[in-house]
C-alpha cells in the first residue's frame, strides 16, 4: 500500500542533499536529482560526486535523442546507478519502485503541476518516500513561489491532485468569468469570439 510522500521544502544545502541521498542508498534504494536547466548538469554532477563518492550517477535530459534517454532510464531501472541526475524528462511515465527519494533543485522555478508530477515519480511501492524541494539560500523568492512550495509541503496525501489544482488556481488567480477582470487570454479574446466558436 502506497504511503503519502514525506515532503520537505528548504533552502539548498549540501548537507541536505548528502543526507537525503545517503539515507536512500543505505536502505538499498535509488534517487532522482532533478534540475530545471541542462546547463546546470555538469556543476551538479561534480557536486554529487563530491558529496556521495562511490555512488554511480546516470544523466538524462531533453537534448538527448528519445532512444538515448530511454536507454539511460532503462539502465537506471536495472539498478546500474544509485542516482539519476535529470531535467524534467522524468516528469511523466517513469515508474521505478526502487526510487523512493527525489531531490528537486531550484524548486521555485517549477509550476505546481510539474512539482506534483515530479514528486509522483517516487513512492511507487509500500516504502516511505521522500521529496526534497530545495530553493537557493538567501534567494529572493516571489510570494507566489513561496505559496506554491508550501502548498506542496501541506498537500501530501495520495489523490491530492485536485486540492493542489485548486490551491494553484487560488495562487495564480482565475479572474472573474462574469466581470471585467480576466486571467490569461480571455480578456483579449472576448466572449463574442468564444461564443461564436461554439457554433463554428
Amino acid at each position: 500500500m502506497r504511503m503519502p510522500i514525506n515532503t520537505t521544502v528548504a533552502e539548498f544545502s549540501e548537507d541536505v542533499v548528502r543526507s537525503a541521498i545517503k539515507a536512500e542508498i543505505d536502505r538499498g534504494g535509488q534517487c532522482f536529482v532533478v534540475l530545471p536547466r541542462i546547463k546546470m548538469i555538469p556543476e551538479a554532477q561534480e557536486m554529487l560526486e563530491r558529496l556521495v563518492p562511490g555512488v554511480d550517477i546516470l544523466i538524462a535530459h531533453g537534448q538527448m535523442s528519445p532512444g538515448e534517454a530511454e536507454s539511460v532510464v532503462g539502465e537506471f531501472a536495472e539498478g546500474k546507478a544509485g542516482v539519476l541526475l535529470a531535467t524534467t524528462v522524468i516528469e511523466n511515465g517513469i515508474d521505478i519502485p526502487t526510487v523512493n527519494t527525489i531531490v528537486v533543485l531550484e524548486a521555485q522555478s517549477y509550476g505546481m503541476s510539474t512539482l506534483y508530477q515530479l514528486r509522483g515519480r517516487v513512492g511507487r511501492n509500500n516504502q516511505q518516500a521522500f521529496a526534497y524541494l530545495l530553493y537557493p539560500p538567501g534567494g529572493d523568492l516571489t510570494e507566489k513561489s513561496v505559496q506554491r512550495l508550501h502548498a506542496m509541503e501541506d498537500l501530501t496525501e495520495l489523490g491530492s491532485g485536485f486540492d493542489l489544482a485548486s490551491r494553484d488556481l487560488e495562487i495564480r488567480g482565475a479572474g472573474s468569468i462574469f466581470g471585467v477582470e480576466q486571467s490569461g487570454m480571455a480578456g483579449r479574446v472576448g466572449f463574442d469570439l468564444i461564443g461564436n466558436l461554439r457554433y463554428a
